[in-house]
């Protein structure tokens, strides 16, 4: 259990006793919650981790084959969960880590109360009769300025994925997360999450959820919002007037409310 607990360095705190699990997206950690969790502490208990790579989390924990699918990611959830003895959990995933809680919640769904969705995609690539944010050739010339550099590539992008230019702290903030990822890791990550497809899995997911999508969002357009929404059970959308990839950090206030009405 301590290994697990290390392994994401796991923090829990809050004073009630119903859990509230905050998984964080790509290239970010457990901090980008700060604005977030102090409206629930009184009522809830609060879970916040690092996945391998990320923050506060051991290096050295790192499997390439494990996290060459989303699922190794799951199966962390999972972990955590077990570790803890959490039961009727209500998770929230941002980005990336929407679907990774689809998949936790399909292979376990005892273990889930309700999931909320920031931003959700379960798939960033245009295909026949579905429209997301990019074309192959797009994310192909992502990574490999990545490859090339990774610094750049996070200072250049994460404005834009904020999509706040009124408020360039918050893209200075998230630019700063990504060069605090171990970039080697952050490389495979970006590779696993672009290229992942889980439309599927979405209509296999039995617990009740909520979508939260911003109103311009660069990395999951209102069309793959829509999406979700209409190819997953019990699902509730929520179309917010935050702009942007990231209302948790951009309109905390706005986020927080629409959580609290759902849970």
């Amino acid at each position: 259990m301590k290994d697990i607990l290390k392994r994401n360095n796991v923090r829990v705190f809050g004073e009630g006793k119903k859990p509230m699990l905050f998984a964080h997206g790509y290239g970010c950690d457990q901090n980008v919650w700060t604005s977030i969790t102090p409206a629930f502490e009184k009522d809830y208990q609060l879970i916040v981790f690092d996945y391998v790579g990320a923050g506060g989390s051991d290096l050295s924990a790192y499997d390439k084959e494990r996290y060459s699918t989303l699922k190794g990611y799951s199966k962390d959830v999972l972990e955590i969960c077990d570790a803890l003895s959490l039961k009727e959990v209500i998770f929230i995933g941002h980005s990336v880590s929407a679907m990774i809680g689809v998949l936790a919640a399909n292979d376990r769904p005892e273990l889930f109360s309700k999931l909320v969705f920031l931003g959700p995609s379960p798939r960033y690539i245009n295909d026949e009769g579905y429209v997301s944010a990019f074309e192959r050739d797009d994310l192909e010339g992502l990574f490999e300025m990545m490859d090339n550099n990774y610094l750049g590539w996070s200072q250049a992008l994460a404005p834009q994925i904020m999509a706040n230019p009124e408020r360039p702290e918050l893209g200075q903030t998230l630019s700063n997360s990504f060069c605090a990822t171990d970039p080697e890791i952050a490389k495979q990550f970006a590779r696993v999450t672009f290229l992942s497809d889980n439309r599927a899995d979405l209509e296999k997911l039995t617990v009740p959820s909520l979508t939260l999508q911003c109103a311009e969002d660069i990395i999951a357009p209102l069309a793959v919002g829509e999406f979700v929404n209409t190819h997953t059970r019990n699902n509730q959308l929520v179309i917010l007037k935050a702009t942007g990839h990231c209302s948790h950090m951009s309109a905390p206030e706005e986020t927080i409310e629409a959580i609290k009405s759902f849970i």
